[in-house]
């Protein structure tokens, strides 16, 4: 017999109840207050306007204070994927630190580029506005516009971006899971830190080298971890470049501040550690809390239930109910971003009679 229920559309869906939430009452909620009034400064959308208003005049709020502010203002909305599906990937990343100089040597031969005067970027939004959030990169080839190289192309020949070094690394493969993380510190030579973060990327898709290794019969799908790669990679040295090849994605960064707040999301706004996540842009909105829950990647499978806030993205976070954890910094942040690869719901925390924008959901 066919059921007359129609399948929930993925995306996000309509409004329940605040009792949908498990353990909503026991979360610490002032914890994203400040974050969330960085997400403030940088929502001009009609939409927030008001609600951002009354956020910026309510001054310090205890707990129980903020999750009234929620409550009285914002409606609950839960993310569905195809099918109706309420469940999706939780990951984490972290700011890792790497080794660095100023100047190359035997030891530091390993570059971090800026962004490339060659690359081109097109604002496909700004042409076709249901195309908003797209841009296109490549390079112009005579008056044709071609794809820039992927990372095969660019760890083969340095002559490529000769001139776009900021600083060098001594492991390649540091270099290439800082790629991932989208940002981190470097200490240097001179007993100096500094930072990078994403400024660009060479606009080829991001693919998984776990998922690779998976393919290829390396490594059990459930054994795939940010530590079972690196120990395969440290293992199997004359593969190296193979592997990493196989990702031809390719991030160019930026300098920041080592002392300022950071490192800084998609929305430009400081994380905040197990507070920050990223998503799907084109399914939540940037800047809107989320409420997530989930479990830690213990033994005991840990209930994790918390308000987060959307204020980053990423090339691999793509789908409906994705996200990732920002964990921090240090070897706690490392652990657990490294390890977690969670089941997860999401529901999103929006302003009363807030519009879903057609390219937001289907």
């Amino acid at each position: 017999m066919v059921s007359a229920c129609t399948t929930r559309p993925p995306g996000i869906g309509s409004p329940v109840e605040w009792s949908s939430l498990q353990n909503w009452t026991s979360d610490n909620q002032s914890d994203v207050w400040e974050g969330f009034l960085k997400s403030c400064q940088k929502l001009s959308h009609e939409q927030w306007q008001e609600v951002c208003h009354l956020a910026r005049n309510s001054g310090d709020l205890s707990d129980s204070e903020v999750r009234e502010f929620f409550e009285s203002n914002f409606e609950v909305r839960p993310v569905y994927a195809e099918g109706g599906v309420t469940e999706g990937l939780i990951t984490g990343y972290y700011e890792p630190l790497l080794e660095g100089s100023w100047e190359r040597s035997e030891e530091f031969r390993y570059p971090l580029y800026g962004v490339p005067k060659d690359l081109l970027i097109v604002d496909l939004g700004g042409i076709y506005p249901e195309l908003k959030n797209m841009r296109l990169r490549g390079k112009l080839d005579g008056n044709r516009v071609v794809p820039y190289y992927d990372r095969a192309q660019l760890d083969y020949d340095q002559e490529l971006l000769q001139g776009t070094e900021i600083l060098w690394v001594n492991s390649i493969v540091d270099a290439f899971f800082l790629h991932i993380q989208g940002s981190g510190r470097v200490q240097l030579t001179d007993g100096s830190t500094t930072a990078v973060g994403y400024a660009e990327q060479n606009g080829h898709p991001y693919q998984s080298i776990g998922k690779v290794l998976t393919e290829m019969g390396e490594l059990e799908k459930e054994e795939v971890t940010l530590f079972t790669i690196k120990d395969w990679l440290k293992l199997n040295p004359t593969r190296l470049n193979e592997i990493l090849s196989k990702n031809p994605s390719y991030i160019f960064f930026e300098l920041r501040d080592a002392q300022a707040d950071g490192p800084f999301g998609s929305l430009n706004v400081a994380l905040t550690p197990q507070r920050s996540i990223a998503v799907d842009r084109n399914v939540i909105p940037l800047g809107a809390p989320v409420w997530l829950q989930t479990t830690l990647p213990d033994e005991k499978q840990s209930p994790l239930n918390k308000l987060m806030l959307a204020q980053d993205t990423g090339g691999a976070i793509k789908g409906y109910v994705r996200a990732d954890i920002f964990w921090g910094r240090g070897d706690e942040a490392e652990k657990m971003a490294g390890l977690m690869k969670q089941q997860g719901k999401l529901f999103v925390l929006l302003p009363k009679g807030y519009s879903i924008e057609k390219n937001q959901t289907h």
